[in-house]
């Protein structure tokens, strides 16, 4: 099954490349020559570094040659997706604009056909004053038609050496290639500049039943999937610690996902988050890319950093319980949420909050009575239309939304993973204010 799976993918890449390159290169030039040559050298060489930064990240290649894939690589990815998608939008413009044209080639052409003067009658019996007509052979310049085939014979040079116009179908195609790879570079770049310009912070207000008056206001700042890495690095951890010290937090909770790659290579970049600060502390979890990049070495690390990890383990604050759980991909490596151990002595009369990556980790939550789970993992789909793959795998894609007596709220997160871009899904830290009920 995984090798019919992965021979399903790779066809489906082949043929939307293909697909790209012909609407993109082929269809907009006349012949076969040098800027279709190059077409392909640009889109296999984007796949080449993008396959090459997965694997180099993966594997845990020298961090210098990670960095030199990871851009070029993964801004590939993110390019090549709105490229095909503009593309393809671009089918329904396509046969619009060639009527279009075709409209307005005809609306030219009657005004001329009407001012051709018609001959006088001629009347009987008079001499014929026709002229004598002589036939010369035919040119050897067939008139172009509008959809006369992108050959080299339909669009050679004529005799005298000067070019053709371009057919109308090559116009159409020229047109709507550029617009789509406008459309494309824009959309990423405006996407990489939300990026790597720092998350925003969002407010939202979550009552509590169990909250007594003394929590009442009581703020969490909750960052999640910062994704420290390749591409982000000491800059953009600098911009998110700065963000959240600007809140003034009670609490900070750290919800996974911190990073890719090792403490050797990243711990650098880690650094800033020294500078934490909330009344309460920070506290932190596993994410799933933790367990890829080593997830006892960085709860070692982030203890040495001032926050405190939650390994399956609660600390009770004076108004409400703070409980934390493992990612659930821990469990392949005997390290995977234990929720008894974390929530199972507890005094149910008191308020929860239960960190813990995965918005799926909710339904275990909710039998043990958890007031509000935090939760990130989503990055709200991150590169729309993401959203609608990450909503069929997650019960919450963002925001708050309640489950019996539970409420889970989901956070878009701080960084990106893979290519630095979000569209449609902007990156923030959120302030939870916890409201009490008897307030």
């Amino acid at each position: 099954m995984v090798i019919v799976f992965l021979l399903v993918v790779v066809s489906v890449l082949v043929v939307a490349n293909w697909y790209l390159w012909r609407r993109l290169f082929r269809d907009t030039t006349r012949r076969a020559g040098a800027l279709r040559r190059a077409g392909a050298v640009l889109i296999g060489g984007g796949w080449a570094l993008a396959i090459g930064a997965l694997v180099a990240e993966r594997a845990g290649a020298p961090f210098w040659l990670q960095r030199t894939l990871a851009w070029p690589g993964f801004l590939w990815l993110a390019l090549s997706i709105y490229l095909l998608l503009a593309v393809v939008a671009g089918e329904v413009v396509r046969p619009l604009l060639r009527r279009f044209l075709e409209r307005r080639d005809a609306q030219k052409r009657a005004p001329a056909a009407a001012d051709v003067p018609r001959p006088e009658p001629i009347p009987a019996g008079a001499p014929s004053t026709e002229a004598v007509v002589t036939e010369e052979p035919p040119s050897q310049e067939a008139p172009l038609s509008p959809d006369a085939p992108l050959s080299p014979e339909a669009e050679a040079p004529t005799p005298a050496g000067e070019p053709q116009s371009p057919s109308r179908r090559l116009f159409v195609s020229r047109v709507i290639a550029g617009a789509a790879a406008a459309a494309a570079v824009g959309t990423v770049g405006t996407g990489t500049y939300g990026v790597l310009n720092g998350p925003g912070v969002k407010r939202v207000t979550v009552p509590l039943a169990k909250l007594p008056r003394a929590g009442h206001g009581f703020r969490i700042a909750v960052v999640s999937d910062i994704h420290l890495g390749p591409v982000l690095g000491r800059g953009f951890a600098q911009k998110v610690v700065d963000t959240i010290n600007s809140t003034q937090p009670d609490l900070i909770a750290v919800v996974g996902d911190l990073v890719d790659g090792s403490v050797h290579d990243l711990g650098p970049a880690a650094a800033p988050l020294a500078q934490l600060r909330a009344r309460h502390g920070a506290y932190f979890v596993t994410g799933n890319h933790e367990y890829f990049s080593g997830a006892e070495q960085w709860v070692e690390q982030v203890r040495r950093l001032g926050m405190r990890p939650l390994e399956n383990a609660r600390t009770e604050l004076p108004w409400f319980d703070l409980a934390g759980v493992n990612d659930v991909a821990g469990e392949s490596e005997g390290q995977g949420p234990d929720y008894t151990r974390a929530l199972g002595d507890r005094d149910t009369t008191r308020a929860c909050v239960l960190l813990a990556h995965q918005p799926v980790q909710i339904h275990e939550a909710v039998k043990h009575d958890v007031d509000l789970q935090l939760s990130g993992h989503t990055h709200g789909g991150q590169l729309w239309p993401g959203n609608l793959l990450a909503a069929a795998a997650n019960p919450t894609v963002a925001g708050l939304e309640r489950y019996g007596d539970t409420q889970l709220y989901v956070s878009r997160g701080a960084g990106a993973w893979g290519p630095p871009t979000r569209v449609g899904a902007p990156s923030d830290i959120t302030v939870i204010e916890l409201a009490s009920t008897r307030a």
